[in-house]
């Protein structure tokens, strides 16, 4: 069975994933708002979101992600440079849009072997 994907504020990275039989986008949402409601609808294994969003920041979406499903992935994939707040919100990756798409996808799968607390945490 492919990972699930939900992809916040990504226009264009859906065919990225489109020839990986390991993948498969479940959703996009346009906003913050949508994406924690998505979350709870769709139960994808890895969000990717950016940390400019209308409605919410990519850091709040992240935390109330967190709080309804403390076990998801959350990959950071932003212009901005990465500050230390990501990981307090639980950030499981962050890759630079300057990087190759290529990057994305590793990183997605580098993210699904991680292992995780009860709690949801990285070990």
């Amino acid at each position: 069975m492919p990972a699930r994907i939900l992809l916040v504020d990504r226009k264009g990275v859906r065919t990225l994933f489109a020839n990986d039989a390991s993948l498969q986008v479940c959703g996009e949402a346009q906003n913050g708002v949508d994406a924690v409601r998505m979350v709870a609808e769709l139960s994808p294994d890895v969000v990717i979101l950016d940390l400019t969003m209308p409605g919410m920041t990519g850091f709040e979406t992240a935390a109330k992600m967190r709080e309804i499903a403390p076990s998801i992935r959350i990959i950071f994939f932003t212009i901005h440079e990465i500050p230390a707040g990501a990981w307090w919100v639980g950030a499981d990756a962050c890759v630079s849009k300057g990087s190759t798409l290529e990057e994305l996808t590793v990183t997605v799968n580098r993210v699904l072997q991680l292992p995780r607390t009860l709690e949801g945490g990285l070990k």
